[in-house]
């Protein structure tokens, strides 16, 4: 069973460069926002576990492979997918793919290494149950 989560995105005119096409740097912005929604689907808000928990995610490394530019109003999906999880960490899967004509054309592949620290001493902390199972 795959535990991939998927998030649209369309690239506004503030998402580009001077050469039209999305900022490199933007789709970690987009990869965020999906990781963060992914979390909500599942009932646990980042900011419950700040909250409650006290305890968040810091981005411990980031690899990232650019195929193809995304462009001006281009209908976008941004999966998550968990790959590994240890005690206080996970890497996760992230594809950045544009949506056109019922086909998929990938753009972008990232690694993401996440750690779970305490929110005060930001030392790290065990994942929660519901993180360990996905």
């Amino acid at each position: 069973m795959s535990n991939k989560f998927t998030w649209p995105v369309r690239v506004y005119y503030e998402d580009t460069d001077a050469g039209g096409v999305v900022y490199h740097a933007n789709y970690l912005r987009f990869m965020e926002r999906a990781r963060n929604e992914w979390l909500r689907d599942m009932g646990h808000p980042v900011e419950q576990i700040v909250e409650q928990e006290h305890k968040l995610f810091v981005v411990r490394s980031v690899q990232m492979k650019f195929v193809r530019p995304a462009k001006l109003s281009d209908v976008l999906s941004v999966s998550a997918e968990v790959v590994l999880s240890k005690r206080a960490s996970m890497q996760i899967k992230q594809e950045v793919c544009r949506e056109a004509d019922a086909s998929s054309e990938l753009l972008v592949t990232a690694l993401v290494e996440l750690a779970m620290v305490d929110s005060n001493s930001f030392r790290p902390v065990r994942l929660p149950e519901y993180l360990r199972e996905n």
